[in-house]
């Protein structure tokens, strides 16, 4: 793995709460999607929770019953 994707998997996982959190998040989302390694459908509800930096992107998936697969992955990240 290369420095650059390294650090978007580390900044994919930024605390909760922190200010710009979610937008980080979001960032480092947008990377990973473009990799190839997120459905557009995640990706958007990284987009929404963008502005919310307390907002768990993951519990959102979780509750709208999306992306599975990536809430597995990363929860399995953590």
């Amino acid at each position: 793995m290369d420095e650059e994707t390294r650090q978007n998997w580390d900044l994919i996982k930024t605390p909760l709460g922190i200010a710009w959190s979610g937008r980080t998040r979001y960032a480092a989302a947008t990377f990973i999607y473009h990799r190839g390694e997120m459905s557009a459908e995640v990706l958007e509800v990284y987009r929404i929770c963008s502005r919310l930096d307390a907002e768990d992107p993951l519990d959102v998936l979780t509750r709208w019953q999306i992306g599975a697969d990536w809430v597995e992955r990363m929860r399995a990240m953590r």
